[in-house]
């Protein structure tokens, strides 16, 4: 796994197929983020904003390699293998982006409540905004592994699923991703760091989950 990891991570950086999904996710932090807002506000809204982004990479990674390339590889080590590499590969870079952004906004953002009246812990709050947004990542991957290929292989259909499916989650009250968002939102109401322990578990399960059944399929439909 680690000779086949190293191989899709080159072959993302060399494609520059990860600029798009990187300056996605700048936009939202430059346009919902600002200097000097509620540390939890801010992490909340750029942890949310990384779901998509975890989707976009897991689209771009199970798709990059050429269809030669994919065969000889997974004639080498079989197809199962090969399509968790690059799901892991993309949520490698999605845990690479969020980190710097989650570091970033809590670099620039006042370490208080919502109303300016009590202060955050700004470590706590760091950890609280770290772990939100891996659980995003996380659904976010989860989405990308079930909306494109084997499972939806045209980009007709997996273009729009991935769209869709990554909104639902984003603002669906029983999503685990949102309620790691809002308790960071809610947090910044009551002056209370939330850990969301809970929701990182689920969607932790939910990656899994949708990546097994992604890579059990790979070698039928590949």
């Amino acid at each position: 796994m680690t000779a086949l990891l190293r191989y899709q991570a080159a072959l993302l950086a060399r494609s520059h197929r990860w600029l798009p999904p990187l300056l996605l996710y700048a936009a939202f932090l430059g346009i919902g983020v600002q200097t000097g807002q509620p540390i939890l506000d801010s992490l909340g809204y750029a942890a949310a904003a990384l779901l998509p982004v975890a989707a976009w990479l897991v689209r771009v990674c199970v798709t990059q390699e050429p269809a030669a390339a994919r065969d000889c590889a997974s004639a080498a080590v079989g197809p199962g293998r090969v399509h968790l590499a690059s799901v892991l590969t993309a949520l490698g870079a999605a845990l690479v982006l969020g980190t710097a952004g989650t570091l970033s906004v809590a670099a620039v953002s006042d370490p208080h409540t919502a109303d300016h009246l009590h202060e955050i812990p700004v470590p706590e709050a760091t950890v609280s905004g770290l772990l939100t947004s891996v659980a995003c990542a996380l659904l976010g991957t989860a989405v990308g592994a079930l909306c494109n290929r084997p499972l939806l292989r045209r980009p007709g259909w997996a273009i729009p699923a991935t769209l869709l499916a990554a909104l639902l989650v984003s603002v669906a009250g029983a999503s685990p991703a949102n309620a790691a968002v809002s308790g960071l939102v809610d947090g910044s109401h009551s002056g209370t760091v939330p850990m969301p322990l809970l929701p990182l578990a689920l969607t932790g399960a939910a990656a899994a989950g949708a990546t097994a059944l992604a890579c059990a399929l790979s070698s039928r439909r590949s």
